[in-house]
Order: structure tokens, then sequence, then C-alpha cells
């Protein structure tokens, strides 16, 4: 029994029935991470006791006749800027390579109460700041599809884990893209759900305002059924919706017939890349085959997305980022001056793109520059976010890219940060919108990589997502396709 390449849904059941042990699932896992993280680097920290010691409680309940958490025995990877109790989270940032919370975010107690088996932590973009996962204090991720290319950023650990059959489901957080452009460029699926849909308690901060939490999987039911599990009111964030959850998983059997699809159509067809432009115009044709109305949308305020979120995200890390001082947390040498501990902590903590960021939000908040920048740049959210309002009173979802290429090389953009910031275009203005988005496999390059389509709907409307994101699934076939680079 091939358990790397099996569903969250699949070892569940097996589980369930007794067919398998979750101790059997777990190391099975465990064998393929250690096999492949040496190649792909998608993991920082792999948990084996802790891995093992959750399976054996599932197996145990089971035994006992007890009822099982919906994800029992399912192998599950968490990006490793979620505290984990007692499991090293780094941020892949030097400044926290030896931390240890003593407390579990909301996302990772709702996996271990619903029985599932945290492998381990993934690699990311230091403080989930990039698009790329080059930006990691520890070494990049290579993408499964192909070594020599970029799986995204910046859960681009999560993303590459789950392609690549070492788990079924992962977390990852997304703040202008980072699960749904990794997603993209691994073949898989991942949703940004509303922002409060899922709690933020635990997930270190980069931009509060954008900040969520989402699950990345193999099939758009799997990332359904995990966000079920992780969505829900804590009244730890204040930020977090106290509204019901929705049945996210049985939405996948609902269908498209009615439905209108909102076309960006100056953003479609005016691709420059000819492989992204005809897996999104098959994929609209294929959505209009099943019973859905194609209808022209316009978000006029889109093309200013990249200088706001890069004018907000920044100002917000500048803050947010200013209680790693070597004081609270950080690299502080006992007996050391408190001005020179706090030098020496941003100065060899900090990798190039997380100062850049402090650099450029510090200067947008600072006085003189306030209003014309950072204040204008909220202005335009509103404008942006209206666009999308406007939008919806004619569709129920707007369909565009997720990104405008397929994955690029690996150093392909280190050296242009514009560039780099370039690649998140599409999947901004829902970011600063607040809005849930999805993110699906539509097709493939010419050389075989994997292209995305992002479906965005109103406000806690993740239902409908999984609805047209299932018929582009279904639509496509792709699911079950298996990397060739890792074999």
């Amino acid at each position: 029994m091939s358990f790397p390449w099996q569903s969250a849904i699949e070892i569940r059941e097996q589980v369930q029935t007794g067919a398998v042990s979750a101790v059997d699932v777990a190391r099975a896992h465990l064998d393929r991470a250690e096999t492949l993280n040496p190649t792909l680097a998608c993991f920082l920290t792999i948990d084996h006791e802790g891995a093992l010691a959750a399976a054996a409680q599932v197996d145990r309940a089971q035994k006992a006749g007890e009822t099982l958490g919906p994800l029992a025995g399912v192998p599950v990877a968490v990006k490793d800027n979620l505290c984990t109790r007692g499991v090293r989270t780094t941020c892949a940032s030097k400044i926290l390579g030896d931390y240890i919370p003593p407390y579990d975010a909301h996302v990772v107690e709702a996996l271990r109460a619903s029985g599932a088996v945290i492998l381990g932590k993934t690699n990311l973009d230091e403080f989930a700041m990039g698009s790329s996962n080059e930006n990691s204090a520890f070494g990049n991720v290579a993408n499964p599809w192909a070594l020599d290319r970029a799986p995204g950023g910046s859960s681009g650990g999560s993303a590459c884990a789950t392609a690549a059959g070492i788990v079924p489901i992962a977390l990852g957080s997304d703040t202008g893209g980072s699960v749904r452009q990794p997603a993209a460029f691994c073949g898989i699926t991942a949703i940004k759900p509303t922002y409060g849909r899922v709690s933020r308690y635990g997930l270190v901060a980069f931009a509060s305002s954008l900040d969520q939490v989402g699950p990345m999987a193999r099939s758009v039911r799997e990332a359904a059924a995990l966000l079920e599990i992780v969505a829900g009111h804590d009244r730890r964030d204040a930020t977090s919706a106290d509204r019901e959850v929705g049945t996210y998983r049985a939405a996948c059997d609902r269908g498209v017939k009615g439905l209108r699809v909102g076309v960006v159509r100056d953003l479609v067809d005016g691709l420059q890349d000819d492989d992204v432009r005809r897996a999104a115009q098959a994929s609209l044709a294929a959505l209009e085959k099943e019973g859905a109305t194609l209808v022209d949308v316009a978000l006029p305020h889109a093309k200013h997305a990249v200088s706001v979120y890069y004018l907000i995200a920044t100002a917000e890390a500048s803050s947010n980022l200013a209680r790693f001082d070597g004081i609270r947390y950080g690299l502080r040498v006992p007996g050391q001056d408190l001005t020179e501990t706090y030098t020496n902590t941003r100065a060899r903590g900090f990798g190039p793109e997380v100062r850049r960021r402090i650099m450029l939000g510090t200067y947008a908040l600072s006085a003189g520059y306030y209003d014309a920048f950072y204040l204008k740049a909220q202005r335009v959210r509103t404008l942006i976010r209206r666009d999308y309002d406007t939008a919806f009173e004619q569709c129920d979802v707007v369909c565009t890219p997720t990104t405008p290429t397929p994955a690029f090389a690996l150093g392909e953009k280190t050296d242009d940060p514009l560039e780099m910031y370039l690649a998140d275009i599409f999947t901004l203005p829902p970011s600063l919108a607040g809005l849930p988005a999805i993110s699906t496999p539509c097709g493939k390059s010419s050389n075989g990589l994997p292209i995305g389509l992002q479906l965005v709907a109103p406000p806690f409307e993740e239902e409908r997502l999984c609805s047209v994101a299932q018929a582009v699934e279904d639509a496509c076939g792709l699911v079950g396709e298996r990397p060739p680079a890792i074999g």
C-alpha cells in the first residue's frame, strides 16, 4: 500500500476501520520526509518523536472503540511561523533559530484535537516575506516538478511537501498570496480564507491586517476538509469572526450550474505567457460547459495592488518585528549593552529581504510621509474592495490566473525585488480586500510545469469557492499526477 500518495480522506477511513495503523502511516511518511528533504529542503524540523506519539495515541483510541477525530492518523505539515508547543519555531530566521514556544497556535490545537499527526515544520521565506522561498536563513526550497525552479513563497515548504507526497495536507499562511502562489507553482490546491475566518492566534505576525492561515492539499476536497477543521471563532484573536463554519467538503458536490463566473478580460486575455492564458481560457470554457455563465467584470484599481500592498504590508511589518530586539526575542549576549544588543540583533538576525521591508515600512510611517504614502495606500485599498463589491453584483465568483507565469527559475528574480513582487500581481487584490480565494491546478506549461487558476468570492463564501474549484479540478483531471523530479 503506497501510503505517501494516499489522500487524507483515504488514510482517515483506513485508520478508522483498523485496516492500517496510524503508526505505520506515520513511519511511511517520516521515511519519505527523511529521504526527500536533503534534496527539497522543505522541512526545517522533522518531529519523529512527536509524530509517532500522536499516531500511537490514535491507534490506542481506535482499539478502544473510541470515536476518532476527522483527521485521525493523517500526516500533516505545518509552516514554521505557526507556534508549536515544545517544537522549535524559527520563521526561517536566525533571530528565532532556537525558539521553542510554550503554547500551540489555534490551528495547531485544532489539528491535534482532530487526531492529525504533525510530522514537522516546513521551510518558508523568512518571516513569510517572499515569493520564491529563497529568503530562508536555512536554505532554498526546490520545486518537486523541476528542482531548478522556485516552489513559490512564502509557504513554499508546505507546498513542496504536499506536492512531493510527503504529506497529503499542510498548513501555510497567506499575506499577499503565500499559499496560492506556491500552490500554483507546485500543482496543488490552496485556500486563503476570508480575513477573520481562521484564528491568527499563534501565527507569528507579518502584516496583521492581511495575514491568514490557509489549507494546502493535493485536491480540493482535502483542502476543504482541512478548512473545516481550522476555521471557527477564537476569542483569543480579536479579528476572529464569530460565524458558523461552512460545510466546505459537501460543497464540492454542488456543481456550477447557474453560477455566474466573472472574468477580468484584460487580465486573462492580456497575459504575455501563452501557456497561462490558454490554460485559463480552457478552464473558463470547461466551467461554461458545466452550466456556469461567464460574465465580464472589471477591477479598475487592481493595477495599483502591488504598490498598495508593499506600503501597507511593510508598514505593519516594521511595527510587528520591533519585538525582535534581543531583549524580548532575539540574539541577546549576557552583559552586553542593550543598545549594542538591539543593533547586533537586527544586523545579524534578519536577512536582507526582511531588513529591506522594515526600512520601507518605517519610511512610509515616518513624519511627513504617513499621509503621502501609508494613508493614501489605505484609501486605494478601500477602492479595490469596492471594485470587488461592484463585480459581485454581476457574478458569484471572480476568476483570474493565480500567477502571470509558471514557476520561474531559482535565482531568476533575486536581484530584482520589484520583478519578484510582480509575481503576486493577481493574488494581492483579494488579500487587500480581505476576500476568500482559492488556487487550483488548471493545466500545464509547454515544459510540463503546473499552472493555477484563482477564484475569488464574497466574504465567507468559501463553500462557493469549493464548488467551482471542484468543477475545475474535475475538468482538468490533474489530481494524482506525481512530480517527475522526485519519483
